[in-house]
């Protein structure tokens, strides 16, 4: 029986289980979980937090990993300034990146989501206001979310994955994992 695990990664933490690229120890999912056998599918950068989802079947691992199946993946992005209107309609029509135009995006503005603290803070800025996005993506390009915002005007300050496909985080404090039943 496949194994799969649902990991709320706090920022700071590297998608991996060991460090080979640092001087300085750095936190990885070591630090976390120790079940062996299992493997992150996907990635989620260091500077991200949220869902991470690790399997002990390479099956399972690249249908939630490669892009050929479209799972969706839907982020809680706090962005700077405010977007207006043609902002968000560029996010879901799709944006041009360095490396070709992104598909078509799920994008609207939300209330402030109740998250845990993050550490260090998101810098907070008097004269500049900030907006949370939830933004649904059914790509996986190197720091795509990221990229995108920043093409239309509005940094990222704070990127939280929230769901890939119909896993989600719905209950996971950061730093917290649980077994996950497999649909």
């Amino acid at each position: 029986m496949a194994r799969l695990i649902l990991f709320n990664k706090p920022m700071n933490v590297l998608s991996q289980f060991t460090d080979r690229g640092s001087p300085t120890k750095r936190a990885t999912l070591s630090d976390f979980i120790d079940v062996p056998g299992v493997y992150p599918a996907g990635r989620l950068d260091r500077d991200s937090e949220g869902l991470l989802l690790l399997t002990d079947d390479g099956k399972l691992q690249a249908r939630i990993a490669d892009p050929k199946f479209k799972l969706p993946k839907t982020y809680l992005v706090q962005v700077e300034d405010e977007p207006d209107d043609g902002a968000i309609a560029q996010l879901q029509r799709g944006v041009q990146l360095k490396d070709g135009v992104t598909r078509p995006a799920r994008a609207e503005r939300i209330a402030d989501p109740q998250l845990w603290p993050r550490d260090p803070p998101v810098r907070f800025r008097k004269s500049v206001p900030d907006t949370w996005l939830r933004l649904t993506i059914h790509e996986g390009r190197n720091r795509q979310v990221r990229r995108m915002t920043a093409a239309v005007g509005h940094p990222t300050l704070r990127l939280v994955r929230w769901s890939i496909g119909d896993w989600s985080l719905d209950g996971l404090q950061s730093g917290q994992w649980c077994d996950a039943a497999i649909k």
